[in-house]
């Protein structure tokens, strides 16, 4: 199914210094804009409503880097291509979730505490998932099949550059919201705006500047790109549902766990002192990172249109 990407776990796509530079302090502005309508009762409502919230995390750390291992061991794409998979199972929720959550009327106030606790958390649990999950794939394929590319899986690393572009940023914006909350206020609509601008600008940045390498991936990438994303909608809404969350919730959880930070893929990819490009990895993170965009405001105009009744689903 996937022969045309045969040849993709040796692509080393190129990004110049300063392109690399943009698309750093580029996610920690998303990052601290994000942080700006982040509060401490956000964390606070984790503990006095704890159900939802710990359904959630669990679906996102847990059982989604879980269940994308085992979509990778049906659909066997190359090794690169499925270590950007595990990459993105392992990023934190995006940025432009809180914004689908709202469009699809889910429980705002969980995305938002939902996002702030696996952002926060991420410079732990993302490399640690990536290694965990990424050093399993490679002892598998290299059983299965000869690992023909080097795969080095460095934890402390990538916990430094998500920390840094993560956690420090969004640390930032919590305490300038909490010492300047009408401040705050005022700069967080236009930041959101400009954030999801310039999101945008360095996903398609990083497609235009390897354009020669498109033609015989985009298709086969595009189609592995949509049954990840599908999995990882799916990953939310279906663990949710068995944990009996009323319906609003199962939204909420079902587009946390679906939109991951394509953004913080990317940055981590092009590091030189990491994965310095790969293209399979690269592919995935792009083409994840436009596609999350798409159906996740296809999703929320769908879901926007079917009332629910927001009553707490019974216990049996």
């Amino acid at each position: 199914m996937f022969e045309t990407l045969n040849n993709i776990d040796h692509v080393r796509m190129n990004f110049s210094e300063g392109g690399l530079l943009f698309m750093n302090i580029a996610l920690a502005f998303i990052m601290f804009g994000v942080a700006l309508d982040i509060k401490i009762k956000h964390f606070k409502d984790i503990l006095t409503e704890p159900k939802a919230a710990i359904v959630g995390i669990i679906s996102q750390i847990v059982v989604l880097p879980f269940l994308t291992f085992l979509l990778i061991w049906v659909l066997n794409p190359p090794p690169s291509v499925a270590m950007g998979m595990i990459l993105i199972a392992a990023c934190p929720g995006g940025n432009i979730s809180n914004l689908i959550s709202s469009l699809a009327k889910a429980n705002v106030a969980l995305s938002v505490s939902l996002t702030a606790f696996s952002t926060l958390s991420s410079s732990l649990f993302t490399p640690l998932n990536f290694a965990f999950w990424g050093s399993l794939y490679v002892r598998y394929y290299e059983k299965a099949k000869h690992l023909n590319i080097p795969i080095e899986i460095d934890f402390w690393q990538m916990f430094q550059t998500v920390f840094l572009l993560l956690g420090l940023p969004l640390l930032a914006g919590m305490w300038f919201n909490y010492n300047f909350p009408v401040l705050a206020l005022r700069l967080f609509k236009p930041i959101k705006a400009a954030s999801v601008v310039i999101y945008m600008i360095f996903i398609v940045a990083a497609f235009y500047v390897n354009i020669e390498f498109l033609p015989p991936y985009i298709l086969p990438i595009g189609i592995l790109v949509f049954f990840l994303n599908t999995q990882t909608m799916l990953t939310g809404f279906i663990t949710s549902t068995l944990a009996k969350l009323k319906k609003s919730d199962r939204r909420t959880i079902a587009i946390e766990t679906g939109i991951q930070n394509s953004g913080l893929a990317l940055v981590l990819i092009f590091n030189p002192k990491l994965f310095a490009g790969n293209g399979g990895m690269a592919f995935m993170a792009a083409w994840w990172g436009i596609w999350q965009m798409i159906s996740g405001l296809a999703i929320a105009w769908f879901l926007a249109r079917i009332k629910i009744n927001d009553e707490s689903v019974p216990t049996k």
